[in-house]
């Protein structure tokens, strides 16, 4: 069964305490990035995996798209999404995005943001998404970067004092399942290397456009522990094209 850590109640309640949650896309470190690499949504049908508070979803809405699915395993995300991004062209559907099927090209854009380190077989999904895209369409996503998935732990080594001494990397080459700790709680991420995610998609036929790993904007480096951030990279963006057919699955 998908793990769904997000429609338990104490788990939520730190979730919505974040800055993200709170503030919205301009609460997210990595948003100005992502930003830069989004098409033009105008006229586009756009799916967001794993929508989470539908916050990319509004703002495709507002940029022009004619239709946004947003979908999210989790209920009580999807609760928050509907009632504070909703607008007449987004709809919300929740669903595991491994269990979600739609007709060859049905979408202009789909995107994704910190949500493929949750699901397993990133090929499998990443197959159907070749499909589901239309011919000249875009994909783009946002994951944990494979430095910060790889030990599992995902937390600094410190000193007897209690001070950072470095960021642990290990096992970088075995891919597979990690007890990662988020926001206190125990959560299963999957752990992959950056040669899966990229080959994966040039495989399937996608053309790389933007691959970026995303460093804190200055006006956040004033929030306690966002220097430290610049030690090592937290995320990953890519972005891709579909310019033909090519996936025989």
């Amino acid at each position: 069964m998908k793990e769904n850590k997000y429609d338990d109640p104490v788990f939520f309640a730190k979730y919505g305490q974040m800055s993200r949650s709170v503030q919205g896309l301009s609460g997210a470190g990595e948003w100005r990035t992502l930003k830069e690499v989004l098409p033009d949504f105008s006229g586009q049908k756009v799916l967001d995996l794993g929508c989470g508070y539908g916050w990319h979803c509004a703002y495709a809405a507002a940029e022009g798209a004619s239709y946004v699915l947003g979908t999210d395993i989790s209920g009580k995300m999807l609760e928050i999404a509907r009632e504070k991004n909703s607008a007449g062209v987004i709809q919300y559907r929740q669903a595991a995005m491994e269990d979600l099927e739609f007709p060859d090209e049905s979408f202009d854009v789909i995107f994704s943001s910190l949500a493929f380190h949750y699901v397993k077989d990133f090929g499998a999904l990443a197959g159907k998404i070749y499909r589901w895209l239309a011919t000249g369409g875009k994909f783009v996503f946002s994951v944990e970067h494979p430095v910060f998935t790889a030990m599992g732990s995902q937390d600094w080594y410190y000193n007897d004092e209690g001070e950072i001494m470095h960021f642990p990397v290990d096992n970088y080459y075995y891919e597979g399942d990690r007890d990662a700790i988020f926001l206190g709680e125990h959560v299963t991420k999957y752990h992959r290397t950056l040669t899966t995610y990229l080959e994966t998609l040039l495989k399937l036929g996608f053309c790389l456009e933007h691959v970026k790993e995303p460093e804190p904007p200055e006006d956040m480096m004033d929030i306690p522990g966002m220097k430290n951030e610049m030690r090592r990279p937290m995320m990953l963006i890519v972005a891709a094209g579909k310019k033909k057919n090519l996936y025989k699955g």
